[in-house]
């Protein structure tokens, strides 16, 4: 066992690990307040969930644009100087998150952590895709994700305990993490963009002025059909990520330190199921074995409708987290794939676009089927649209130009 962990290690370069430990610092901060933080806003504010929500959507539109930026700024001056600027500024955020007392409050500060966080996500899937070749990057994704969630498997649990006693602890917590992973980063690692500056010729470089900048992003239709249907699929997800606690401890009286547990198990199956399934996922076509996640995405979110208790709760996350398990690895290597070099960035910044636009509908979506409806209309309603989404994506799977896209493990073609 000893020798296949130092096999596996000597895999990647060392920056590579630094980028996990770095991610397992700052989730583990940040998931001690994230998925409280809506019943922490609505205690604060005493407003309707329909209003408070919008906090979340507001934090999410502001990753939209924050999204474009990302992309262009990790193409034209560095991944780590965008990823340190993310990390900084989420700790502060969450620093003075505690200390907000009004609406406008809570606004200013998440458009500040809506700023934020694409910057890093963009700058951390170009930085990885810069340092490891195509036929690993299945399984650098998925260590990733094991380790991201291995961290996330202690936060929640530790903030619900906090958070119970007291909210301020959860914050520094969250502040810390961010902070510390930042001056990691900033004194350890270095850029990566400068493996692909410098074309060698005149030609070289007319193409890549050629292709610099959005326009050649959005002219790949193939990728923005598929961007548009990921973006639709994870409505669903996103409105129980959001939702579901506020739901469970209004309608069921479930609190944060019980509650905290239900995250806690996503996270435990990412770490200890999330290879297995790769290993499995990895030998099939792109687009159907997105579409299956997405079709379990979606039954995860319907089943909360059925549930009544916290077993329930806790047993529709199981269901939701194998559809996590299928889709991101695949859908991030996939993008890593057909991206051009000196694209990647911009192409990163539109997937992600893609779930920041997801998050910044589902909180409305849910809110108003909450209000106008019933509180059992949120995962009605999600189970619908994460269904349209495996429409779409089943058709594209079947259409000519889609046969052709990079499969996992395999290099990607010219296109």
């Amino acid at each position: 066992m000893l020798q296949k962990i130092k096999n596996i290690y000597n895999e990647y370069p060392r920056q590579y690990w630094l980028m996990i430990t770095g991610v397992v610092i700052s989730t583990a901060g940040g998931s001690m307040i994230w998925p409280f933080l809506l019943i922490y806003a609505s205690a604060k504010l005493n407003m309707p969930l329909s209003t408070v929500a919008t906090l979340i959507s507001i934090n999410a539109g502001t990753g939209l644009l924050s999204s474009f930026v990302a992309g262009t700024l990790a193409d034209k001056i560095g991944r780590k100087v965008v990823m340190n600027f993310s990390l900084t500024l989420n700790g502060i955020a969450y620093f003075f998150l505690m200390r907000a007392e009004t609406y406008p409050q809570f606004v200013i500060l998440m458009i500040l952590v809506g700023i934020s966080n694409p910057l890093y996500q963009v700058g951390a899937d170009a930085m990885l895709a810069d340092m490891i070749p195509s036929e690993k990057r299945t399984d650098a994704y998925a260590i990733s994700r094991i380790a991201n969630n291995a961290a996330f498997a202690l936060g929640p649990a530790v903030g619900g305990f906090l958070a119970a006693t007291s909210y301020n602890l959860a914050f520094y917590g969250a502040a810390t993490g961010y902070l510390i992973y930042s001056l990691l980063l900033f004194f350890l690692a270095h850029e990566t963009l400068e493996k692909l500056k410098g074309p060698t010729n005149q030609t070289e470089s007319g193409q890549a002025q050629s292709q610099d900048g959005y326009a050649n992003v959005f002219r790949d239709k193939g990728f923005m059909l598929f961007v548009s249907m990921m973006s639709i699929g994870l409505i669903a997800p996103s409105i129980l990520w959001i939702l579901m606690p506020v739901y469970t401890k209004t309608n069921f009286g479930i609190p944060e330190n019980l509650y905290g547990w239900i995250p806690t198990t996503n996270a435990l199956m990412c770490v200890f199921v999330q290879y297995s399934v790769t290993h499995i996922t990895r030998r099939y076509k792109t687009l159907p074995v997105t579409a299956i996640g997405m079709l379990v995405y979606a039954f995860g979110v319907g089943s909360v409708a059925m549930m009544n208790g916290f077993q329930g709760f806790w047993l529709s996350m199981v269901i939701l987290t194998f559809g996590e398990l299928i889709v991101v690895p695949t859908a991030s290597k996939y993008v890593a794939d057909i991206a051009p070099a000196n694209l990647r960035g911009r192409y990163m910044g539109v997937y992600w676009l893609g779930w920041g636009l997801a998050r910044t509908l589902a909180p409305l979506i849910g809110g108003y089927l909450n209000d106008a409806i019933a509180p059992r209309a949120i995962w009605i309603g999600g189970l619908v649209i994460g269904l349209t989404s495996v429409t779409g994506l089943a058709i594209l799977s079947r259409l000519p130009r889609f046969h052709s896209a990079p499969q996992p493990d395999l290099p990607p073609v010219t296109r």
